[in-house]
């Protein structure tokens, strides 16, 4: 592969990061964003639930004194049977008429639990719904920031590195430089004592204390003594 296909091909990569980086982004914007929908709409479900409820608690109570009422009444045809059949008639008409209203009543009262008992599996499956994605998203955005700052730790860690390596590096050096100065000085100090060893010993043999060069009849006087 080419340099230039090489180049080509790292900016489109370049190019294709970004754009999924804004996608993404943009993408949790948007599950926050329906989130917030969610739970305004699942506020208005509660409340249309609770008026469910009222209607259900009405309906009850309709029933209840319809048949409280039915009771009443029969317990007034049973009485008046003897004294007054017309009565006693009229009595049980009025029952078959509550009878007849008691019957849609507690349709109407069947119909309001069914509906509550829907939409109240409704929603708690929609919280619980809602409430997954929530922590889907938290989940993310922690884990989105977590990664973030291990990313600056690390980057701040290699560049802490790189300068203490540099820092040793130039320590190394100066150790190096100041043996090197202290061999220096060591070397000059043996030259000075060298020389001046040297100046003493002259001057011992030119006063005499310490013997020179002997001569060639010096020596052979002590070749031939032995």
């Amino acid at each position: 592969m080419s340099v230039w296909s090489k180049l080509v091909t790292a900016i489109k990569g370049g190019v294709t990061e970004a754009a999924e980086s804004v996608a993404d982004n943009q993408a949790v914007r948007i599950l926050e964003q329906e989130i917030r929908e969610a739970k305004d709409e699942l506020r208005k479900s509660d409340h249309a639930r609770t008026q469910i409820l009222a209607k259900c608690k009405l309906a009850q109570q309709k029933v209840d004194s319809l048949q409280k009422s039915i009771a009443e009444y029969e317990d007034h045809a049973r009485k008046a049977i003897d004294t007054d059949r017309q009565l006693a008639l009229d009595c049980a008409q009025r029952v078959s008429e509550l009878s007849e209203q008691l019957e849609q009543e507690n349709t109407y009262l069947e119909q309001f639990k069914s509906s509550e008992k829907q939409l109240a599996a409704n929603i708690a499956q929609a919280k619980a719904n809602l409430r997954r994605l929530e922590q889907q998203v938290d989940m993310v955005k922690a884990t989105e920031s977590v990664q973030k700052a291990q990313v600056a730790v690390s980057s701040r860690h290699m560049g802490a590195n790189s300068k203490m390596k540099t820092a040793t590096e130039s320590l190394q050096r100066i150790q190096e430089k100041q043996k090197m100065k202290a061999a220096e000085l060591e070397a000059a100090e043996e030259l000075a004592q060298s020389e001046s060893s040297d100046d003493l010993e002259a001057r011992l043999k030119q006063a005499g204390v310490k013997g020179g060069t002997s001569s060639a009849e010096d020596e052979l006087s002590r070749i031939l003594g032995k």
